[in-house]
């Protein structure tokens, strides 16, 4: 059958073209990761041609052996690396050569460092790592068919990475990719024409690809043989006393695209009702979709070592997407769509055993290297508590884990709950709390003074999370969690009968005080009372029992919902002498004070002022008078 052979030539994206900027410029001291790249791309057609083959054999084409294939040509100057993988249609060179996932390139842009080692590693995880072949080369000619389309399907795709690529359909027999670069000239370069220099970068990065990856033997009696120069073995399937630490950090480099080692690792096979091999990983840094909605990347699922798909929901849940690695399951169906795949009750028990897992190993590290877990929380500690929220069934064990600042550690989350717990003082029966914009707001809450006053820890909770984290959390250890900021503050046994004697006094002797603080703020506030909670401020804003706090109605309102503004109680310190004023004034200047002392409780609490003229013209009259 004849060719079409139709050409075209079209114009990289504004961002490709920056990436190719990028690459050329400034990657120079790391060039070998083209190579890591190129291997790690034919290695995922491989998995793809693998996993499609499942449920149409006829995409082999009767060449079932998958492989990659590197040469070195020095009279050419190229190199080539060549798979016989899945391969890709014309629209798809188009779509995954032509351009970028509308996000990767300007979030790989953003997360770059400086750091020529580590932007190298980044590459990876941003799915741009094709055009690493620039570093070396000044020109690119990758050819390749999709599996299943007839010959006359091939395409060549050209570049000289100047902004432009050709595109031309050509006859190609074998399915799969061919990818040849042309090496710059100088001597930086010339080493990559060199097979010992070929190997051992394939060794130090792609050693665990699970498919071989083949280079002509350059002497000898076997001269031209292909010989496999890669271990080409999972290496989870291997007995974890013949692995080195190394490998485990070589493995992981290859899986997460990071450059740091783990945190740490678990690799254990869990036998029962099913069989399935876990190796996942803590890492040390955030990876840079760590906060994306629709994040791909995350664990991958094999099946009796067959690639099924990188998982995110259906292997961990969404508070542990940050694990990385791999699960191999026995029992799972091969030939099964990733819909159904979702639906199946082997994978949800999967997944249940790898949480757990998951979990042992944080709860480990925070026992037995609580320098390490103090890392991690840094880093992943606001996503484990979503946690809290979303996985009723593992809540406790979540919970022993969660860290935060208190009134006696305001500088780093490290008090857990079961050391607050252990601290508490005799008589206390309740953990408390307080929600704020951040550790220093929350130290200086008026909220506060009665526990400074009698010794009582208070814990500091200020990420944004822990506003639905306490409702949902709504005890630990047989103590409920209470909110000093929240309802009536009954301190029980941490009172005495003489103080809880005086606080009914006191409420009866400014009956008429706050009746008439109450007349003037009206709609402003719920109520107005005496308050227990304050020995140095005159006043402080208290939300109603089950109501919602004045920090998560501004979360909510910054988050553009649309909600209705809650009346706080208003609690005023009757010994105070702002509030001995008040008693004694009338007309203007005592609803000046009673608009003040409402003003400065919530800004106290970090809220903001409807009317700041308003406040400052009462400021201004009472420093005037």
């Amino acid at each position: 059958m004849s060719i079409d052979a139709h050409s075209e030539t079209l114009s990289f994206q504004a961002e490709v073209k920056q990436l190719l900027d990028l690459m050329i410029h400034s990657l120079y001291s790391n060039r070998e990761i083209f190579l890591r790249e190129l291997v790690s791309n034919a290695s995922d057609a491989c998995d793809k041609l693998r996993f499609e083959g499942l449920s149409d054999d006829a995409l082999f084409e009767a060449d079932p052996n998958l492989a990659i294939t590197v040469t070195a040509d020095k009279d050419a100057r190229t190199v080539t690396i060549r798979d016989n993988g899945i391969g890709m249609s014309r629209q798809e060179v188009i779509d995954n050569v032509g351009t970028i996932a509308k996000s990767g390139t300007k979030q790989f842009m953003s997360a770059l460092t400086g750091d020529q080692a580590k932007d190298a590693h980044l590459i990876g995880q941003f799915g741009v790592g094709f055009y690493s072949a620039f570093i070396v080369a000044d020109k690119v000619t990758l050819t390749t068919r999709r599996a299943g389309l007839t010959p006359e399907h091939g395409v060549r795709w050209v570049s000289a990475g100047d902004g432009q690529f050709t595109l031309e359909t050509v006859e190609r027999p074998q399915r799969g990719t061919e990818v040849v670069l042309h090496l710059r000239q100088g001597e930086e370069f010339d080493s990559f024409l060199e097979d010992w220099t070929i190997k051992s970068t394939i060794r130090k990065y792609s050693d665990h690809i699970t498919f071989p990856i083949q280079m002509p033997i350059a002497h000898g009696d076997n001269a031209g043989e292909l010989e496999k120069v890669n271990a080409a073995s999972a290496l989870w399937t291997q007995p974890k006393e013949g692995i080195t630490p190394e490998e485990y950090d070589s493995f992981y480099e290859h899986v997460a695209h990071d450059f740091e080692p783990p945190l740490a690792h678990i690799h254990a096979t869990l036998e029962g009702r099913q069989e399935y091999t876990v190796l996942l990983y803590l890492p040390k840094r955030a990876p840079f979709d760590l906060w994306d909605r629709e994040q791909k990347h995350g664990v991958k699922l094999f099946v009796k070592r067959v690639f099924i798909m990188e998982a995110t929901e259906e292997l961990m849940p969404r508070y542990l997407r940050f694990v990385r690695g791999v699960i191999d399951s026995s029992d799972l169906p091969l030939n099964v769509s990733r819909e159904i795949l979702q639906q199946n009750p082997l994978l949800d028990a999967i997944k249940k055993g790898a949480v757990k897992k998951v979990l042992d190993l944080l709860k480990d590290l925070a026992k037995d290297k609580p320098e390490d877990f103090a890392t991690f929380w840094k880093t992943f500690g606001v996503v484990l508590k979503e946690g809290v929220i979303e996985d009723r069934t593992n809540q406790e064990r979540i919970a022993k884990l969660l860290r935060f600042n208190s009134t006696a550690h305001t500088e780093e989350q490290t008090v857990a709950l079961a050391d607050y717990v252990e601290r508490m003082k005799e008589g206390q029966k309740a953990i408390y709390y307080i929600t704020a914009e951040n550790p220093a707001a929350a130290a200086k809450s008026p909220h506060l003074e009665i526990f400074r006053k009698k010794g009582i820890e208070v814990l500091l909770l200020t990420d944004r999370i822990d506003e639905w984290l306490v409702e949902h959390l709504t005890e630990f250890d047989d103590k409920p969690l209470v909110s000093v900021a929240k309802g009536n503050l009954d301190l029980g046994d941490l009172e005495t009968e003489e103080e809880k004697e005086q606080h009914k006094q006191e409420e009866e002797q400014a009956a008429d005080l706050t009746a008439r603080i109450g007349e003037i703020l009206g709609e402003k506030v719920e109520k107005v009372r005496i308050t227990h909670r304050l020995t140095d401020s005159p006043a402080c804003l208290v939300a109603p029992e089950g109501g919602m706090s004045g920090q998560l109605e501004r979360i909510m309102k910054e988050m553009g919902q649309n909600i209705p503004t809650t009346a706080p109680i208003l609690e005023i310190n009757p010994h105070h002498p702002v509030v001995e004023r008040l008693k004694s004034s009338e007309g203007e200047t005592a609803a000046d004070l009673a608009w003040l002392l409402l003003d400065q409780a919530l800004l106290a609490e970090g809220g903001k002022l409807a009317d700041p003229g308003a406040f400052v013209a009462r400021l201004n009259r009472m420093l005037a008078g």
